[in-house]
């Protein structure tokens, strides 16, 4: 017996058939707002995610040495993935480009709610369009999406910043700042102690008292920003708030203005985020961590070797979508349905595959016996896949030229005859 290996799942039909559900209804409002589905590797050279998401990374990869001997890893995440193949057909391209994936991704860290070492995220990403409406669109359509699974207002919010407000404010401060090292605790403020916390500030460079302002700077409200430019008194921060405002009055015409509320310490932990940057969470804190997260990446696909091309997207994760979607009370059913059983009672196999064949065609999910079972043990498999409805196929009714037809749930049967099976009304 062989043990499943730690952080990975097995899906079983039943839950399988909730998690499609759910990833048909993602995919399907993102087809709404145009964009178009792609297919991505499961493996990358290992480099690149060490160049675009930073060294540490690397620890958190299934990487290899592969037989070519190159070094090469599962892919951790897919905006490295789709900024490479935006490269690579740049000119082809029509802009913005607009592309869905939705498929399996890997990372080695440790396991906890809602973080498997094998995951699936939905990945939406917009590429060639720098205007605020292109960072709104990107909110508009997840909180969509949400909607479109049951979730309300009352279920989930985005908190939204923008990574230049914090670049600006790290820089406004006299001392040598490791930017993107701050930036990246500030990312762990919410999962550290104060004094970790502010020992990570320490080591990319801010002293006690700085680190102590930068953390009531981090607290300002959305009405006061207008006190943290004159604070700042960066171009900067001025230029970050002014855009990110613009982004947040997009959302409104869009309809997605009431999810969105500011907030300085989303950060996005990794380095190639550089604009507007957000993350959902559970507005009820049940589930303890992000559910998804996204951002603006403008530079990515010129260090591709690409030219200069802004980049928004976004990435629902289905573990944590999942569990926001169980404390909300609108997680699919775990079940499987099955329309039709063709029970076969003797030497009627050839009447009953064309019985089954034609209910198939008609767009129904059919069942029938191909393991030479008992009457009896027929209708308690039926039963058991929840079949709605089982055609019964007997000799004695062939010989009357009937079928009987019986609804699972009432236990009403009736006969009808052969040649008028299925009838008008079984399109489905």
């Amino acid at each position: 017996m062989y043990d499943r290996i730690k952080g990975f799942r097995d899906f079983y039909p039943g839950e399988m058939s909730a998690r499609r559900a759910v990833i048909d209804d993602v995919e399907e409002v993102a087809q709404r707002y145009g964009f178009r589905e792609i297919g991505t590797p499961a493996l990358e050279r290992t480099q690149m995610y060490a160049d675009k998401s930073g060294e540490e990374i690397v620890e958190e990869l299934f990487n290899f040495t592969d037989h070519g001997g190159r070094e090469v890893a599962m892919t951790p995440e897919l905006t490295p993935t789709v900024a490479r193949m935006v490269v690579e057909k740049q000119q082809a391209l029509s802009k913005p480009i607009k592309w869905v994936s939705s498929r399996p991704f890997w990372r080695y860290e440790a396991v906890q709610q809602g973080r498997f070492r094998e995951f699936y995220q939905t990945n939406v990403d917009i590429f060639g369009s720098a205007e605020p409406i292109a960072d709104a669109e990107i909110l508009a359509y997840a909180a969509d999406a949400l909607t479109e699974l049951g979730l309300t207002s009352d279920d989930f919010e985005f908190r939204v910043s923008h990574r230049d407000i914090l670049g600006g404010l790290l820089e406004s401060f006299d001392a040598d700042v490791d930017t993107e090292a701050a930036i990246r605790a500030v990312d762990k403020r919410d999962k550290l102690a104060v004094g970790e916390y502010r020992a990570l500030l320490g080591d990319a460079g801010l002293s006690e008292a700085d680190a102590e302002e930068f953390d009531e700077l981090l607290e300002t409200e959305e009405e006061n920003l207008d006190e943290l430019v004159a604070a700042a008194d960066t171009e900067r921060v001025e230029n970050a708030v002014e855009n990110l405002q613009n982004v947040l009055d997009a959302t409104a015409d869009l309809g997605a203005r009431d999810y969105c509320t500011l907030s300085l310490d989303t950060a996005r932990g990794l380095d190639y985020y550089t604009g507007v940057v957000f993350e959902c969470f559970d507005t009820t804190g049940t589930v303890g961590r992000a559910v998804f997260g996204g951002g603006r990446y403008d530079d990515l696909i010129e260090g591709f070797g690409g030219q200069p091309t802004p980049a928004v997207g976004v990435a629902l994760g289905m573990a944590t979508l999942s569990l926001l979607c169980e404390r909300a009370g609108v997680w699919p059913a775990e079940t499987t349905t099955t329309d039709y059983y063709v029970l076969q009672v003797g030497d009627t196999r050839e009447t009953a595959a064309g019985i089954t064949r034609d209910l198939r065609e008609r767009g129904h999910v059919v069942e029938t016996d191909i393991a030479g079972r008992s009457f009896g043990a027929q209708l308690e498999y039926a039963d058991s896949i929840g079949a709605e409805t089982t055609v019964i196929v007997g000799e004695q009714d062939l010989a009357d030229g009937n079928v009987t037809v019986k609804e699972m749930a009432s236990g009403d049967q009736r006969q009808v005859p052969v040649d008028e099976f299925p009838e008008s009304g079984e399109r489905k």
